[in-house]
């Protein structure tokens, strides 16, 4: 699809937007994510998504990849249907240049350096926050292309009940239930939900290695999740207060393989963590939290005997401590400084042999923000120290500026790194311990405001980077082995809107990417592998008294699944369909049918996306 076909569908719903005449209140968000405090959305020179519960629900997602598709900048690609392993590119960038935080706490495989968010359970999720934009000056290795910040749910209040149960096509079943209340200084919650389906046959198979899943095994490929989250705080002066967080994940998922392979991977996802907030004076915030990610991973032979004598085929376990300190002094009102510590430990166990079984970093870091008039300035400088690659600094500034009539323009530099994982660097026959970490450049230039209609106003965004990746680690045919020989040039645009238009609530927003591989060969100048070119997305959404109805159109460009981009993927267009009704003020029935269009597509060569699907959700909760 072309781009100025996809500008145009841009522009004629922001065009209505701006024409239109009333728009309920909206509550402006706090992010934390993009300068590691506390600040309104609308201020940050940062490029920000924020999706809160409230749209969770409305939307009727039901896994994090679901519901971060169509999200502004980001791409999905998955090997299957539900609970099958997604790769999520944040501005055209790898899928292991995007950090991902729980709680603040840095979670992944150190194997494979990505962190599978298709198994992270979507009912313990109160909120995520998406940063666009290198951030290592704040975070350190893996921010290339931003940081995803996924928060459990805090509780709080009076003592409050909830659960709901559902289900749908392919043999879909889903229950849920928490409980969370701690009154007016302290807040705990504690959920669990399992959620399983038949699946689809995830991959339709060859028999070539390097052709999708390499087999041929036409079944259908199961899923089943089992999270659990609890989370409890108490305030005990407005100078102290303390919070502690827990979020586990079991899985099972059957998959398309062979008796080498495996075709069932059984894994565990747990992040837990505390932080510590005191105020030793007014201006003055000292902030300390601990935390460690845990990740196992385990293949079978699908053999009833087999699993229940839990003789594994392959076992990959890994943990990630971190530990980290941090003082924002407030220099005076509209001037605040950061100075704080980042300590990171990695660690691999497992059936596969590593010539190094971990790693430690140190990263110290510094940030100023200040509020000149209209104008805004944010500084930031990192240096990690990393047991085996030594010293790495990097920086990031940026700019804004606020006219009378709302409109902010900023202007942002930032550079970023991502240190090689365990695998590039010592898996057997594949890794390579003499590997750099790879290093990035961007240059952003953004724009936004408010849309001006009736009493309040809605939010528009556009935002154009540049991003040059240099020793890009990839698959070396020569020495078979992992190799610092690639570098890319990102170039993308992105925008949104939002607002309220003659009672519809409207959302939508527009990518363009150019993500372009400069690597010297036969490839230089193709596309970077599995990032559509365009995609777009419109969210409608209604209230009837006592029903809700909404619409998802989600529509993506052509992609290629290789380097050499000889095996080209169609772009598709896929409807969504929703409505809810009020039964009582807490309890609510939802429907949604997906893929109403039943589009055959693919985000990746040979694996197979589910069709047409109904769900039904009964929510209780008072």
């Amino acid at each position: 699809m072309k781009s100025s076909l996809m500008l145009a569908a841009f522009t004629l719903p922001l065009a209505s937007l701006v024409l239109a005449d009333e728009l309920e209140t909206q509550l402006d968000p706090v992010i934390v994510t993009a300068t590691r405090m506390s600040e309104p959305k609308s201020q940050t020179l940062a490029s920000v998504t924020v999706i809160e519960r409230t749209e969770i629900e409305r939307r009727q997602a039901h896994s994090v990849p679901d519901l971060l598709r169509g999200v502004a900048g980001v791409s999905i690609a998955q090997n299957g249907g539900e609970g099958h392993a997604a790769s999520l590119f944040l501005r055209g960038t790898n899928s292991d240049h995007v950090l991902i935080l729980i709680d603040g706490v840095k979670t992944g495989s150190v194997t494979l350096g990505t962190t599978p968010l298709e198994n992270l359970p979507l009912d313990q999720i109160e909120r995520i926050e998406i940063v666009r934009g290198p951030r290592s000056s704040l975070y350190g290795s893996e921010a290339i292309g931003g940081v995803i910040q996924i928060f459990t749910k805090q509780g709080g209040g009076t003592l409050t009940p909830r659960a709901s149960i559902g289900g749908g096509t392919l043999g879909t079943g889903h229950l849920s239930g928490g409980l969370s209340g701690g009154g007016d200084q302290g807040w705990f919650n504690l959920g669990v939900n399992l959620d399983r389906t038949d699946g689809i046959n995830a991959c339709h198979g060859s028999v070539s290695p390097f052709a999708g899943c390499g087999v041929i095994e036409p079944d259908r490929d199961g899923y089943r999740n089992l999270g659990i989250s609890a989370r409890a705080g108490y305030a005990f002066s407005e100078a102290a207060k303390i919070d502690l967080h827990l979020l586990s994940s079991e899985n099972r998922s059957d998959f398309d393989g062979s008796l080498f392979s495996g075709n069932v991977a059984r894994s565990e996802q747990q992040v837990f963590g505390g932080t510590a907030t005191f105020k030793p004076l007014e201006p003055w915030t000292l902030i300390l939290s601990a935390g460690r990610g845990w990740d196992s991973y385990r293949t079978f032979y699908d053999d009833a005997a087999q699993l229940i004598d839990e003789r594994f085929i392959d076992r990959f376990e890994t943990t990630r401590d971190t530990l980290s300190l941090q003082n924002n002094v407030t220099l005076m009102p509209g001037q605040v400084a950061t100075l704080g510590l980042d300590y990171l430990n990695d660690r691999v166990a497992g059936t596969v042999a590593y010539t190094e079984d971990s790693r430690d970093n140190l990263g110290v870091f510094g940030e100023y923000q200040g509020r000149f008039g209209a104008t805004d300035l944010t500084l930031s400088l990192r240096q990690d120290d990393n047991q085996q690659f030594g010293e790495h600094v990097t920086g990031n500034t940026a700019i804004g500026y606020r006219f009378e009539n709302s409109v902010q323009v900023s202007l942002s530099y930032g550079t970023a790194f991502k240190s090689p994982s365990f695998n590039d660097l010592y898996y057997p026959n594949y890794g390579n311990p003499e590997l750099d970490p790879e290093q990035s450049r961007s240059l952003e230039l953004g724009l936004s405001g408010n849309l001006p209609i009736g009493n309040d106003s809605g939010r528009w965004g556009i935002n154009a980077y540049q991003t040059d990746i240099d020793d890009l680690i990839t698959f070396d045919a020569v020495t078979f082995s992992a190799a610092n020989i690639n570098s890319a040039r990102i170039r993308g645009v992105e925008a949104t809107a939002s607002a309220r238009l003659f009672d519809w609530d409207v959302a939508t927003s527009l990518t363009l990417i150019n993500p372009e591989n400069r690597t010297a060969g036969a490839d230089q100048g193709k596309l970077l592998a599995r990032r559509p070119e365009q995609s777009f997305q419109l969210d409608l959404d209604r209230q009837l008294d006592r029903w809700s109805v909404g619409a998802t159109l989600f529509v993506a460009g052509r992609r290629f699944d290789d380097a050499a981009n000889t095996v080209r993927l169609d772009g598709y267009t896929l409807v969504d369909l929703r409505t809810e009704y009020t039964i009582t003020p807490a309890l609510r029935l939802q429907a949604r049918l997906e893929n109403v269009l039943d589009e055959t597509y693919e985000t990746a060569a040979w694996f197979n996306q589910p069709g047409r699907a109904a769900y039904l959700t009964l929510r209780y909760e008072p």
